[in-house]
């Protein structure tokens, strides 16, 4: 079977489907990250409580992206990504509509739950049925996508609520999603390279436990948990900062301070292909740096540092995300699917976790707690890319011995 090459119709559709998929996902995943207020007005909830709305989405994605790639190889790749979609959207629909806050936690959980069939299955898909030659286009177009269904949820959410409620927002993202959906399901090319398999749970677990124990993978997986509790931390909790006195923001001009999103588009190539030219230890180094050095100038009370700040840390934030997961299927020797879908986990747990403790921070001791964490992570995160380094060298020195001989 013809590989789908650049310039043809299958490509189009291929690359439209999947920007469509990956626009409701990530709209779906981040747009209640802006409502996380609201919610908190209306049930009489903490911050720190208000985020779980957020985290525990965020901690059951985690874990069914260990699976969702395993269950694509069962029932098909189309068929899992097209479920997991046409689920959460539905699923965002009922959750705006939850009356009571536990009710609220339960969809969100069980969103969790489905939202990882497409980010764990869509690289997959790409990588069986387009062209060598044209991958990294169609790979550019699916991330695209993502990066900006993350920022548009957060804008329409935030602009909507103002004019109407979080209820409305929810329930327009889950109506446009649904629409995405039914869009991706109707043009996606069928798999022509795809063979079916058994579902091997032994398999798989004994996979995860040899990725752990890959000298190097850990530093990388804990770099991706670091780096994500950092980032949900700011943006979870500068939303509370920025519309209370004396910034006293609109939620519609919060939304669209989120168009910040759009540098890390820009920061996860160029810094990807500095770190191809100059080497991925160095470049990771100074994308955590570039994250501290943002998350601090958001201390200074000027608005427009602060959004200066928040773009700086969101630059180095993809630039450190996109090296660092890109370094994972160098240095994993065997099942590389597997050692993907392990970082993630991490990121996601990260997103989880930090975010949550991020609350906590910021209950007690205001936005300088939250960016007193993120540098205690960060600077975490440079202990463990130094220490990475070092194992990194040691395994190329021992390659290109074996090699030579």
């Amino acid at each position: 079977m013809k590989y789908i090459e650049q310039g043809t119709r299958k490509f189009r559709l291929a690359n439209l489907a999947l920007f469509a998929g990956g626009f409701n996902t990530f709209a779906i995943l981040w747009g209640m990250q802006p409502l996380l207020p609201d919610i908190a007005r209306q049930f009489h909830l903490s911050p720190t409580m208000s985020s779980l709305s957020l985290s525990s989405t965020t901690v059951t994605l985690s874990v069914s992206m260990l699976i969702a790639g395993s269950l694509s190889e069962v029932f098909g790749r189309k068929s899992v990504m097209s479920f997991s979609l046409i689920a959460s959207s539905a699923l965002c629909i009922l959750t705006a509509f939850a009356p009571t806050y536990h009710l609220l936690i339960v969809c969100r959980v069980l969103q969790g739950l489905v939202l990882a069939g497409l980010p764990a299955v869509a690289m997959a898909y790409l990588g069986e049925e387009i062209l060598p030659s044209s991958l990294g286009l169609a790979m550019g177009l699916y991330i695209s996508g993502n990066s900006i269904g993350g920022m548009a949820g957060r804008i329409i959410c935030g602009t909507l609520t103002d004019f109407f409620n979080w209820h409305v927002a929810l329930a327009s993202i889950g109506v446009i999603s649904l629409l995405a959906s039914i869009l991706f399901w109707a043009v996606l090319p069928p798999s022509s390279h795809f063979t079916a398999r058994k579902f091997e749970i032994g398999k798989l677990a004994g996979s995860l436990v040899r990725q752990l124990a890959e000298p190097g993978l850990i530093y990388l997986f804990l770099i991706g948990f670091l780096l994500m509790g950092s980032f949900v931390s700011l943006y979870n909790y500068i939303g509370f900062q920025l519309i209370a006195p004396p910034y006293s923001l609109s939620q519609t001009v919060v939304g669209f301070i989120f168009i910040v999103y759009l540098v890390g588009t820009f920061s996860s190539a160029w810094m990807g292909m500095l770190a191809d030219r100059h080497g991925r230890r160095k470049i990771l180094q100074l994308s955590l740096l570039i994250v501290l050095l943002g998350a601090s100038i958001t201390l200074v009370p000027s608005l427009w540092l602060k959004i200066f700040g928040i773009a700086v840390f969101t630059f180095g934030f993809f630039a450190g995300h996109s090296i660092a997961s890109g370094w994972v299927g160098r240095l994993s020797s065997h099942d590389k699917a597997q050692a993907s879908g392990l970082y993630l986990f991490f990121y996601y747990i990260g997103s989880s976790i930090g975010g949550t403790v991020g609350g906590v921070f910021y209950s007690r001791l205001g936005w300088n707690g939250v960016v007193l964490m993120i540098a205690a992570l960060t600077v975490l995160a440079i202990v463990f890319s130094v220490r990475l380094a070092v194992i990194a060298k040691r395994k190329w020195l021992v390659s290109t011995r074996n090699a030579s001989n």
